[in-house]
């Protein structure tokens, strides 16, 4: 696999058009976002997501591929799939891991974001998996460590791993991605797993549609922002019509500021997913929902649990992404 340093100057400012389709010939030293990704890219990064699968399938889930090499998990918000997820994908791969929470370290006593990464460099980290409230916090630790940076979330901007395993869960069940009709629903405006979403989805040839009530929908000068044109649209009805995958988002409440829909009684009865509901999509229809779930608010538990639904799948998908961007990050011959 080949992937650049990834480099912003603006955090929230999506990359210019062009330049997710051209060819990497600089090997890439951090995953922060997918919107420096190419088609090649995240092709690399899902076959050999496959060969990973392959390896959890076995009697033995490991091999020595990055024995001697250490991972670190830095999290100032809490997690459960995700720091889980590397962690496995790590021992998986022969290598070593610390677990970092926010809440048990020096930042309680007033330790700065660059002293703590510059403690987890002179310790011997080679990889530093971060999750951090502020959008943009895992670009200023890239800079900082020469270790390999991960984005496991920042703010309301980006989650690049919860994506990609999105975009293998996808082609896994249906064999393809590019035409598909994807409808995101839910909180929007707040969710960096839509805004990674749109990136992928978009790059591999998806057409997106995202739903929700109009406050919680991104404003106009961020979609205009992308490369890719998608639909926007306040009923769910429409947004379901003929989809072939339905990936729902909870409400991010610990993110609002209030007042962004009457109440959480009005929310299910105008966007839960049900039953009756997800007859209007295509047959086989794939339902997805990066989790946590709340259940009975954007989603049926009958439609969380139906045949339809790889929301499970998603979860063991997301411990083969990892173990293949380890792989890759490592600069490992593929």
């Amino acid at each position: 696999m080949s992937i650049e340093v990834a480099s912003r100057p603006t955090l929230l400012a999506p990359a210019a058009p062009a330049a997710p389709l051209q060819t990497r010939t600089k090997p890439r030293r951090h995953v922060l976002d997918l919107d420096d990704f190419s088609v090649q890219e995240v092709e690399a990064v899902l076959q050999t997501t496959a060969a990973m699968k392959d390896v959890l399938q076995r009697p033995i889930k490991k091999v020595p591929t990055l024995r001697g090499k250490t991972l670190v998990t830095l999290f100032y918000e809490s997690s459960t799939r995700t720091r889980v997820a590397f962690e496995l994908a790590a021992k998986a791969l022969g290598a070593d891991t610390v677990s970092v929470a926010a809440q048990s370290s020096s930042v309680t006593k007033g330790e700065s974001l660059i002293d703590t990464i510059r403690t987890l460099q002179a310790l011997g980290a080679d990889f530093v998996v971060m999750r951090h409230h502020q959008a943009g916090a895992p670009y200023v630790v890239a800079e900082e460590l020469s270790a390999s940076v991960i984005n496991a979330g920042d703010g309301w901007h980006a989650h690049p791993t919860q994506a990609l395993l999105d975009l293998f869960t996808i082609r896994e069940r249906l064999g393809r991605i590019d035409g598909l009709r994807v409808a995101i629903i839910g909180d929007i405006l707040h969710s960096r797993v839509a805004r990674s979403n749109l990136w992928g989805l978009g790059l591999m040839g998806a057409n997106v549609v995202l739903c929700g009530p109009p406050t919680l929908l991104p404003a106009s000068d961020f979609c205009d922002g992308l490369p890719w044109t998608f639909e926007r649209t306040y009923r769910l009805d429409e947004a379901i019509e003929g989809a072939d995958v339905i990936m729902l988002l909870r409400m991010q409440l610990e993110r609002q500021s209030g007042g962004l829909f009457p109440s959480l009684r009005e929310y299910v009865r105008t966007y839960a997913l049900t039953e009756e509901r997800l007859a209007r999509a295509k047959p086989g229809v794939v339902i997805m929902h990066p989790g946590p779930m709340n259940e009975g608010v954007e989603i049926d538990p009958r439609v969380a649990r139906s045949t339809q639904s790889v929301i499970e799948t998603q979860v063991t998908n997301g411990v083969a992404v990892r173990m293949a961007l380890l792989y890759l990050l490592s600069g490992l011959p593929a």
